[in-house]
């Protein structure tokens, strides 16, 4: 699936929910959802700066596809860490660096979000993509 056609499948999955303390519930829910990170890798070089909460991220390259791994002390930011896996793991270099995440805007996040849970987000998506700027530089140079 291409990542508009993911963040599509959550614009639809959060319209059934017309609240924000049930999208919040939904977002938990995916949050813990998510399989924890091993120790070795929450590690100070993974850890995302900029977030309010702890929130490790780990990147790999197989086949040309990035796949992240992430985990936070934090089921709310361990649920939006998810969906910015669901959206952009498992693809190349250049659809994650290319992605407009949308999503974000059209479920109504950003207006629900506090000014720290924003920033956070914003800091663990610069950090997606510059994992993916690097393994796509790498791969030119090899």
């Amino acid at each position: 699936m291409s990542t508009e056609e993911i963040q599509q499948k959550i614009i639809e999955e959060f319209a059934y929910f017309d609240n924000w303390a049930d999208k919040y519930e939904y977002i938990i829910e995916m949050g813990k959802k998510l399989p924890s990170l091993s120790d070795e890798f929450k590690t100070e070089d993974n850890k995302i700066k900029g977030c309010q909460s702890n929130v490790w991220l780990h990147a790999i390259m197989q086949n040309g596809l990035v796949e992240f791994k992430a985990d936070s002390d934090s089921v709310i930011v361990k649920g939006l860490i998810s969906m910015l896996i669901r959206v952009l793991s498992l693809h190349t270099p250049d659809e994650i660096i290319s992605s407009d995440l949308m999503f974000i805007d059209k479920i109504g996040m950003t207006q629900h979000l506090a000014q720290t849970r924003s920033n956070g987000l914003l800091s663990m998506l610069k950090q997606m993509k510059f994992y993916a700027m690097a393994y796509k530089a790498k791969a030119q140079i090899t």
